[in-house]
């Protein structure tokens, strides 16, 4: 059909008949019935497009003269006498001199936005942002005109306004008009009416510019759906959508123009919300200026007044009755629960202000407790000034009212002021929207049941069931938590009190006849722990407690109490026992490891050994143990006279505490000394201890220092494998040993050690210690060596209580054992 139409088009075209067809053009078939068919409705169609924009034109012209005719006290051809006189003299168009008639004489909604819009533009060029369209003209070629541009702008909304309101019943041809008159000038292509349902979807009411199979499929969007017309729904201002599809949300038309821009924003009336007005751009959108948001938003109102059946609203009618309000107050008084119905109050430009209070239904409950008297009749606000506070209540009401949506909460606070003191009570809401009038129903939640409520909770997270047995009728009472204990449905008969011995495990059967006889033959609270079995074959650790029930004359007439399962205490308190022995045993077990530990090290060092008399030389030790029996360490000392008259001296210590570090500390120490007979040199020395250290003894580091000692000649020759070095005093001032290379003994299997000498001179101290002589927490090693030089610098006296200042004055703070070698020169 689109070819027919080319092709009867192209022979109708002036300047080119058959005969004299341009040189180079194929020549044209005639046109077919159906091509000619075609052309006549396209023809037609815009003919009738045409006569509608004249209508509405003409419309806008004849409000016109009608202001003239009341403003002039004229006859009608004298008023369109004078409309054409001042578009002579003007320049103006009559359209555009009709529409600046209208503004001046109304002076409403639509004048204040073509006001605005030249207001803003000043004398810029006026284009509209993100359409490329002129905002007056609509052509792309608009001046610096601001009376220009506030002329077309009125034109437009103006037209579009007559078009609206003559179509006012087809919502269809309204939305026809809009795109006809005012969006399209725009560069809007398409715009989409949406009608809001009460139960929440929103249906098609009117489109124009989508394809009609795009309409079908639209025509009606479920609750819950995402689109953009939802999205101005609940958001309830105007939406702009730059990109639809980088938007992400559906909506109608999303396949002809995927990347191109919309704008969608609420259509209602009096804080209502009818529906959305929905407006397509082919293009991504720019953001919009104000004066254009603004012109949407006129639309939108004019959109309102057809959407919107009910009779206007007068401001000042604060108490008529609507028509709808009589059928809710029927529906309210036939609830069973307690209802208000609402209507809203608009202030003089018609928007939301308050509710008044209609009708109060005869089960209503006031939160603190006024009649229904003082209540049914008032504003809202007035009632319940807090309902517009933390509650939310208002906001809830007003949000119902305009959308539709229905609103449902359990245990929602109501605050309520009585004498000026806040009083909160705990209700479930229901709020709902009837026509114009809102219905709210609140259930105060009473005590008792509130109570109740908690009882069964609380029993329930217990595992608790109650019970009562009338001893008089045998009539037993159970909850449902017991027959949940019980193992038992519903339906069965309770197991009364005297039963219980057949259901409990024979062991138990002594304990449940004394629990029985003090209830039932001595009348006085007991309670008895017992092995529940059930009809299941799960045993479960049960406390039954029960009390009697006593009547006027003191006889016994009922037994009421409690089941607890007590299962999981019952296992807790076994695995608790279990764990307690288990911790005494393996308390017993460490304080024995660490008795045979301390013993074994006090065998092999005691703490004040007897100094060693040696040619030229004077050997005293100190050795201080750890405070704490569990850190009983590896710490050792030796000193020792080798066949060949020297003196071996060492100090050693093991990595950690306990049985393995004591005896590991043997193991080093017998070791040194054995192998100390060879002969041999400190270095040699400690290279054969590493190898007994890695290979021998299992998972043991130390650090150590050797030294052999010749009496003769006073010199010293020492090695050390990761130890603290020797301090030398001498003369009234120390100095440590120079620090030389030695890896910690038992790291690597094969390590090669250094050795150094140091002549001593006669009445030369050495100092040879572990780090817990020096060691702390908060300083660094090379710190607290600095406080053992200075301290081993002013100990005077004797080399027995030099020793003992130095143990006195140590600042270590790791509870660690400590050795101390003095060695005094002659």
């Amino acid at each position: 059909m689109t070819g027919d139409t080319h092709r009867y088009e192209a022979l109708r075209r002036p300047g080119t008949p058959d005969g004299d067809r341009p040189a180079g053009l194929v020549p044209q078939q005639a046109p077919t019935p159906l091509g000619r068919l075609v052309a006549t409705v396209e023809r037609l169609r815009r003919e009738v497009l045409e006569a509608q924009a004249a209508a509405d034109g003409r419309a806008l012209v004849e409000l016109a003269k009608g202001i003239l005719i009341g403003q002039l006290n004229c006859t009608p051809a004298a008023a369109a006498r004078q409309l054409d006189v001042l578009c002579r003299e003007s320049g103006m168009s009559p359209l555009e001199l009709a529409a600046d008639i209208v503004n001046q004489a109304s002076r409403d909604h639509v004048s204040a936005i073509a006001a605005e819009f030249v207001e803003r533009t000043g004398t810029d060029a006026g284009t509209d942002t993100g359409t490329g369209m002129d905002a007056g003209t609509g052509s792309g070629t608009g001046g610096p005109d601001p009376a220009g541009r506030r002329s077309t702008v009125a034109v437009r909304l103006r037209t579009a306004e007559s078009g609206v309101l003559a179509v006012s019943a087809d919502t269809q041809a309204v939305a026809e008009s809009l795109l006809t008159n005012a969006l399209g000038p725009l560069g809007a292509v398409a715009v989409a009416v949406w009608t809001a349902e009460p139960d929440g979807s929103l249906a098609l009411a009117g489109h124009a510019g989508f394809p009609p199979r795009e309409a079908v499929r639209w025509r009606h969007v479920p609750p819950g759906v995402s689109t953009v017309a939802r999205l101005a729904l609940a958001e309830r201002r105007l939406v702009t959508l730059a990109d639809l599809d980088r938007e992400g949300l559906p909506s109608i038309g999303r396949a002809e123009w995927p990347g191109g821009g919309r704008m969608a924003v609420p259509t209602g009336t009096g804080g209502r919300i009818q529906g959305v007005l929905e407006i397509c751009w082919p293009r991504p959108l720019e953001p919009q200026a104000p004066p254009i948001e603004r012109q949407v938003e006129a639309l939108a109102e004019l959109c309102a007044r057809t959407m919107d059946a009910a009779p206007p609203h007068d401001p000042g009618a604060a108490d008529a009755v609507l028509p709808d309000v009589a059928e809710l107050i029927d529906l309210a008084e036939g609830l069973q629960d307690p209802a208000v119905v609402l209507t809203p109050v608009l202030d003089s430009e018609g928007r939301l202000a308050d509710f008044r209070i209609r009708h109060t239904g005869s089960r209503f409950v006031d939160p603190v407790g006024r009649p229904r008297g003082d209540v049914n009749g008032a504003l809202l606000l007035e009632a319940y000034p807090l309902a517009a506070g933390e509650s939310g209540l208002f906001d809830i009401i007003e949000r119902v009212h305009a959308t539709g949506e229905p609103f449902r909460a359990e245990r929602m606070s109501l605050t309520a002021l009585v004498d000026q003191i806040p009083l909160t009570s705990v209700a479930d809401i229901s709020v709902s929207r009837h026509g114009s009038a809102v219905l709210l129903i609140w259930r105060i939640q009473d005590e008792t049941a509130r109570l109740a409520n908690l009882l069964q909770h609380a029993q329930r997270l217990g595992r608790i069931g109650g019970f009562e047995e009338n001893l008089l009728t045998g009539e037993t009472t159970w909850n449902a938590q017991l027959y949940a204990l019980h193992g038992l449905p519903p339906t069965a008969p309770p197991v009364r009190l005297r039963e219980l011995p057949g259901y409990a495990h024979p062991d138990d059967s002594a304990a449940v006849g004394r629990f029985l006889r003090a209830v039932l033959r001595h009348r006085r609270p007991a309670s008895v722990n017992l092995r529940l079995r059930r009809s299941d074959g799960i045993t479960r650790h049960i406390r039954v407690i029960a009390e009697p029930v006593l009547d006027a004359d003191q006889r016994l007439h009922a037994v009421r109490g409690a089941y607890q399962d007590i299962s999981a205490q019952h296992w807790t308190e076994v695995a608790l026992a279990a764990t307690r022995d288990q911790l005494a045993h393996t308390e017993a077990e460490s304080a024995e490891r660490n008795r045979l530990a301390l013993q074994l090290q006090h065998a092999i060092m005691p703490a004040t050994p007897p100094a060693i008399e040696a040619p030229g030389l004077r050997v005293a030790v100190r050795y201080r143990p750890a405070e704490i029996e569990a850190l009983v360490g590896g710490d050792w000392y030796d000193s020792v006279v080798l066949p060949s008259g020297l003196i071996m001296l060492s100090v050693g210590d093991v990595a950690g505490h306990g049985i393995e570090a004591a005896t590991g500390m043997v193991v080093l120490r017998n070791a040194l000394r054995g192998l100390a007979v060879t002969g041999a040199g400190p270095a040699q020395l400690l290279s054969w201890l590493n190898t007994v250290t890695h290979h021998l003894a299992k998972h043991v580091t130390a650090t150590a220092v050797c030294g052999l000692f010749d009496p003769r000649t006073r010199v010293m020759r020492w090695a050390r494998a990761g130890h603290l070095p020797p301090v030398l005093v001498r003369g009234g001032e120390a100095e440590a040993f120079p620090l030389i290379e030695g890896l910690l003994l038992g790291a690597l299997p094969d390590v090669a050690y250094v050795e150094r000498e140091v002549q001593l001179e006669p009445g030369d101290t050495l100092l040879m210690y572990t780090d817990g002589l020096v060691e702390r927490r908060d300083s660094s090693v090379q710190e607290s060596l600095g406080h053992l030089v200075r301290a081993a610098a002013t100990a005077d006296g004797d080399l027995d209580g030099q020793l003992d200042r130095l143990l006195a004055e140590s600042r270590s703070d790791t509870d660690d054992d400590t050795c101390v070698i003095g060695i005094r020169v002659g």
